[in-house]
């Protein structure tokens, strides 16, 4: 049995601009910032955001490494052509007036965000960070059931 997920690895070109983002801007934390220098040449940052529970999103920023271009997408569904929200990484908050307040702070920051969307289980915003990758914060309504392994809902995509 696992105890929940470590990490999360993602990656940047602009550490500075991503730190900004997932610090100030949602208000998670940096516990850890490592230079690892490649032997062949290069470096490789990483920097450890806390979002909770002892887990983890760790962004890569590679420098100058044989084998790694400068340029390739961040954007997992652009990088992927898949359709935005195909992948995505989601924020669980516990009411609907902190994802009330999340959404205001994103509105406020000049962040473009989705209106609250009801997803039938839960009620989330959807919004993209510097790296293109999609984020929501979800504040589930009620606890699956066993009728929720052949449920058929309506709701609107965020797309």
């Amino acid at each position: 049995m696992t105890a929940g997920f470590s990490h999360i690895g993602l990656s940047t070109h602009d550490m500075p601009t991503t730190i900004d983002f997932y610090t100030h801007v949602l208000g998670f934390h940096r516990a850890a910032d490592h230079l690892t220098k490649v032997r062949e040449g290069g470096q490789l940052r990483q920097v450890y955001i806390d979002i909770g529970q002892n887990q983890f999103l760790v962004f890569m920023e590679p420098k100058n490494i044989d084998g790694i271009p400068g340029d390739y997408p961040t954007g997992i569904n652009s990088a992927l052509g898949t359709p935005a929200g195909m992948y995505h990484l989601s924020f669980r908050v516990n009411s609907l007036g902190e994802l009330e307040r999340k959404r205001d702070e994103l509105l406020a920051a000049g962040i473009d965000v989705s209106d609250c969307i009801d997803l039938g289980h839960a009620m989330s915003i959807f919004f993209t960070d510097p790296n293109e990758l999609q984020l929501e914060f979800c504040c589930h309504t009620r606890s699956f059931t066993a009728s929720d392994l052949c449920r058929e809902d309506e709701a609107s995509l965020a797309v």
